[in-house]
């Protein structure tokens, strides 16, 4: 018989899956949040320590590419932490405006126009901008399969081994 604890676990872990693609939903955070619930809730025993440890891992990892993998992208790109620092601020702000794509075009055109503003060369602010966007956009893929991976692996640990 489930019962309401472990229907919340993975409700949570559900919810980190959708938000990895819904702005401003910590996706990482959630999945890694019905992970221990469920843990808890099983006296510390359901999944196993190994289990456990690699489900962990992988929500981490989520954390840090829904934190940083634009930033990182941006970096490989040649943008400046400034610009990178910048471009997220603009980025968040049109996000809450306009949406995911407001997120996406306000990355690419405030990277762009910093960049080129500094150096006053539009190929390699081009560049820039086009590693930053698509940097987010492979980091939110990454989280994506992340995510599925600990939902997937946490119903095989409980509900089938």
């Amino acid at each position: 018989m489930v019962d309401v604890v472990t229907i919340l676990a993975v409700a949570l872990l559900v919810g980190g899956v959708v938000g990895t693609v819904a702005p401003l939903v910590p996706g990482g955070l959630l999945s890694l949040s019905g992970l221990y619930l469920y843990w808890w809730h099983s006296g510390f025993a359901d999944p196993g320590t190994l289990t456990l440890a690699v489900l962990t891992l992988l929500g981490v990892l989520t954390v840090v590419a829904e934190l940083f993998g634009g930033s990182i992208a941006a970096r490989a790109g040649g943008a400046s932490w400034t610009t990178t620092t910048i471009a997220t601020v603009v980025a968040i702000v049109l996000m809450i405006v306009t949406g995911p794509l407001g997120l996406l075009a306000g990355l690419f055109g405030t990277v762009f126009v910093v960049e080129f503003v500094r150096g006053r060369d539009a190929g390699g602010s081009a560049r820039s901008a086009a590693y930053a966007a698509g940097g987010m956009l492979a980091s939110t893929a990454i989280q994506v399969l992340l995510t599925v991976t600990i939902l997937l692996a946490f119903l095989v640990a409980v509900f089938i081994l």
